[in-house]
Parts: structure tokens; sequence; C-alpha cells
């Protein structure tokens, strides 16, 4: 898992540009994506649960907050959890089993996938697994 907040110390070679007028702030530079998707989620509720074995996965929160909840496949480790709000940018590499648990407030994402997802290849590279939440 990678994290950062697109609005904090923006890190080269993305920028951050501000002026009279507002801001742009750079999400990403020179990276093949392949397809994006805004995801609305209702409060409580699960998603996830699941890896990819060749696909990487961006999560850019846009409203309200989420748990990230993250484990390599092949560790025996228990899962880690990230608290995730707005702004806030979540990369999951392959073969990273992640499982996002919404909170009361519901919310929404974007994400930006590196690989197959979406249209007919949405499950091709996603392997389902017991549930890793350790509440």
């Amino acid at each position: 898992m990678d994290y950062r907040n697109i609005r904090i110390k923006v890190k080269k070679p993305l920028q951050s540009i501000k002026d009279k007028r507002g801001s742009i702030i750079d999400i990403f530079y020179k990276q093949k994506i392949n397809h994006v998707a805004i995801i609305d989620s209702k409060p409580n509720t699960l998603r996830g649960n699941h890896y990819h074995k060749k696909t990487i996965q961006h999560m850019l929160i846009t409203q309200g907050s989420l748990e990230y909840w993250y484990k390599p496949l092949k560790k025996k480790t228990k899962a880690k959890k990230k608290l995730l709000r707005v702004g806030d940018l979540v990369s999951t590499p392959p073969y990273e089993i992640h499982a996002l648990k919404i909170t009361k407030e519901g919310n929404q994402f974007i994400v930006f996938t590196e690989g197959v997802r979406g249209g007919k290849d949405y499950e091709a590279d996603t392997f389902r697994v017991p549930s890793i939440i350790n509440d």
C-alpha cells in the first residue's frame, strides 16, 4: 500500500499550482491509466476482500471516509488498517489483499486502474478471498 494526500506535500514530478483563480493539483504524471470509475458507497457497507495479480488500483477519496484494510497475499500476518478521508490517495499493488469498510456517513471515491478493470473485464483480474477486516 502506498498512501499520500493529494493536497499535502506534493512530491516532484507532481505539481500543485495556485493562483488567484484557484488551484491545479496533479494526481498522476506519466502513468498509464486504463480505466477510471466513480464509486458511491452507502453507509456501513463493505467492499473489496480481493486482490489482483496484475492490476494496480489507485483510490482517491472525494467524499466521506472509509477504513482501508490491506495485507500481502502470501503473509500470515493480520491485516492493517488506514482511515482514509477526502483528498487521500491509496495505491494497491498486485498481490495485496484489500478491503474497504465504509463509515457511517457513506462515501465516494474515484478508482484509477493500471491494467484490466471495467466493462467486460471488470472481474478478469479479481480474486476474491474471505474477509480480512479484524474488528
